[in-house]
């Protein structure tokens, strides 16, 4: 029974140093919110272990009274101070927690009421509930003054904005994510107008410059988008990785460092929207005809 009492007490330091050694790493205000956020928590704590070693001492006394039960019906006699122990600071800190009348001075506080044998006493409150009762209108008036009086704490309204501020964020992040989840094996061409508008305008400033305004390719630099002849491939898984990672030998960037890949998407199927537009000047044919297999 020692040992486990000892091994109870033990976890309950170890978890109360834990705990407050988390606190005190933390700022200030960090600090001030921790106490107000879990004041409630640690007062129910400190109420669940004093009913556990008052559960814990009820369990030894009913296994004594039945150790002295069995010895009694085979004839030995469990002398009481067997079970007298020097009173711990729990038993202590347990009796005054409680301090409730001794059963042998019951009659004083007897109303005279009897219910079946149960008997009414008039007796007090125990101090530890009487306490917490006070200390919860402590933490109620703290409470009130700190997020509904003062500059401290943020009122609910204020709460829910900067949690909806922060949902933004993480849905642009997740978003962002998403966006650049595409890839050569998973592409697929878009044909929404504002996404081909979009990109549209890319072209302009990203590819114009070497495959022409139109599309049909300029001499000496990049070739004819207009035709069904293809250098790196048709399609959009080709058009994309091409965009993704270039043609450094040609002289055409890797934009997979300057894009979003939702962006590329958008830019190879916009390339792709160019073929048959047979626009004036067109650059002679380069690569090999592409035929696009099915689901391309």
């Amino acid at each position: 029974m020692k040992s486990m009492k000892k091994s109870i007490t033990f976890i309950i330091l170890v978890a109360f140093t834990q705990t407050m050694s988390a606190a005190t790493k933390a700022s200030q205000s960090d600090l001030w919110d921790w106490v107000l956020n879990n004041i409630l928590l640690v007062v129910a704590g400190i109420v669940f272990v004093t009913a556990m070693f008052a559960l814990w001492n009820t369990f030894e006394t009913i296994i004594y009274n039945e150790r002295r039960k069995v010895l009694a019906e085979r004839g030995i006699e469990l002398k009481p101070e067997v079970h007298v122990e020097k009173e711990s600071i729990f038993k202590k800190a347990y009796d005054k927690a409680w301090d409730l009348i001794p059963m042998d001075k019951e009659n004083e506080i007897d109303l005279g009421h009897d219910y079946d044998g149960i008997r009414e006493l008039d007796n007090r409150l125990p101090p530890w509930w009487v306490y917490t009762f006070y200390l919860t209108i402590i933490i109620g008036v703290v409470y009130l003054y700190v997020y509904e009086f003062s500059d401290i704490g943020l009122t609910q309204h204020q709460e829910y904005a900067v949690a909806m501020d922060e949902a933004q964020v993480q849905k642009r992040k997740f978003l962002f994510a998403q966006a650049n989840a595409v890839n050569e094996e998973n592409v697929v061409a878009i044909n929404d107008a504002n996404g081909l508008q979009a990109a549209h305008d890319m072209y302009m400033m990203k590819c114009a410059s070497c495959h022409g305004k139109k599309g049909e390719g300029l001499q000496g630099l990049g070739p004819n988008f207009t035709d069904q002849y293809w250098k790196h491939g048709g399609g959009i898984k080709n058009v994309f990785a091409t965009i993704k990672h270039g043609v450094p030998e040609k002289g055409m960037i890797a934009w997979k460092n300057q894009m979003q890949a939702s962006d590329i998407q958008k830019l190879a199927s916009y390339i792709l929207t160019l073929e048959g537009t047979n626009p004036p000047n067109q650059k002679a044919p380069e690569g090999e005809l592409w035929v696009a297999a099915e689901g391309e």
